[in-house]
């Protein structure tokens, strides 16, 4: 099998790799990160130039028709940057949920919008009891004459502060934890009865937690079948994570370059630090995780659209495991080695440690994904039989 980049994605590779270096140095991230958006609406624009926004949609939606393999390469290059906009909040998840759900009148409608970078989406899937379980939804959607009506609180909805529309998951029938009787409503963020309480999270990104009070949804909102959107939701889930995993790995090598390099120039000893063959062996320690993490994020990126559900879901667990351990290893390797300096805000090692650990907590962390992976059988078919 070919693992080499098309010409295509290497172009892609490098016009995305040099805009970041030109744009997404630590004192710019500091300064977007104070913004009123807590991202960078100029850089939203460049990306809509670019045409990273229009990437994953068809053609005919007016996108560029990119794979998974496409969005790997755009994540891993965010990763490396520390990106702040709301890329995998409107592109890969909200975005998502538009291009395997939606009917045509609302791709019509959003898809040239997102493209464009007119309109930013965020999607509320996770609620304060649902732990990492997509299919317990308490938000209730009740029909209300040809419209519904939700009531309900979703949290830690990425970027829901800075969203235009948010895709909403409701429960139309059945109990907290059924797998059916889930639908997808399109809300507008301004709607009355909804409303937002922003905050940053730890590694400086923004979340929400919203709530909605009886709001009011058309039915030319309703997002698929009311009733049975799991589907849709968990493959999205699944995209997402083989998303994150790359975006883990671009943070991973960056991690790796500045250790080595630190290495390489702090003296202790009258000697530099990086000629000590015991940090010499913990630097190779990082590099070989980093590279089972590469790895495993491309498996999991070709096997975000793999029609067998199963073995789709145990490729996506069995990277998002790999990642999460290896957050942990690279992550405490290059604070210690970087000794105190590596726990100041004022370095960058501390910012990328800390945005590890929060890709290794969203949408389920190392452990859920391996408890996951067992109930399927481990990650071949083999062991399952």
């Amino acid at each position: 099998m070919d693992f080499d980049f098309s010409e295509e994605q290497r172009l892609l590779k490098d016009s995305i790799e040099r805009l970041l270096l030109e744009s997404y140095s630590l004192d710019n991230r500091r300064i977007y990160q104070a913004g009123q958006a807590g991202f960078s609406n100029a850089m939203w624009s460049r990306y809509a130039e670019l045409g990273l926004l229009a990437l994953p949609f068809s053609e005919e939606q007016g996108g560029f028709s990119g794979g998974p393999v496409e969005t790997m390469i755009v994540m891993e290059a965010f990763g490396k940057a520390l990106i702040l906009e709301p890329y995998l909040a409107t592109v890969v998840l909200a975005g998502g949920v538009l291009r395997l759900g939606a009917n045509e009148a609302q791709k019509a409608e959003l898809i040239p919008a997102i493209a464009e970078g007119r309109t930013k989406m965020a999607f509320a899937y996770s609620e304060p009891h649902s732990r990492y379980d997509l299919f317990h939804v308490e938000t209730q959607a009740k029909q209300d004459g040809d419209g519904w009506l939700l009531s309900g609180t979703k949290g830690l909805v990425l970027h829901g502060e800075a969203a235009d529309k948010i895709v909403v998951s409701a429960r139309t029938a059945g109990d907290t934890r059924d797998k059916r009787g889930i639908g997808l409503f399109l809300v507008d963020a301004h709607v009355p009865g909804l409303t937002r309480r922003g905050y940053p999270t730890q590694d400086g990104l923004r979340a929400a937690e919203i709530t909605l009070d009886k709001v009011r949804i058309q039915k030319d909102d309703v997002i698929g079948d009311p009733a049975i959107a799991f589907p849709i939701i968990s493959q999205v889930a699944d995209e997402a994570v083989a998303a994150l995993c790359a975006e883990a790995v671009g943070s991973f090598g960056e991690m790796l370059t500045i250790t080595v390099d630190y290495l390489k120039t702090r003296e202790q000893f009258g000697k530099k630090i990086g000629s000590f063959q015991a940090l010499q062996h913990r630097a190779a320690d990082m590099f070989v995780e980093l590279e089972q993490s590469r790895s495993m994020a491309l498996y999991a990126a070709m096997m975000t659209r793999e029609g067998n559900v199963t073995e789709r879901e145990r490729a996506i667990s069995a990277a998002k495991v790999q990642i999460g351990r290896s957050a942990k290893v690279i992550g405490h390797e290059a604070i210690q080695l970087h000794g105190g300096i590596g726990m100041t805000m004022e370095y960058s090692i501390g910012h990328y440690f800390k945005h590890v650990i929060m890709l290794d907590t969203l949408f389920g962390d190392a452990d859920y994904h391996l408890s996951r992976l067992a109930n399927l059988g481990g990650l071949t078919s083999e062991q399952a039989d």
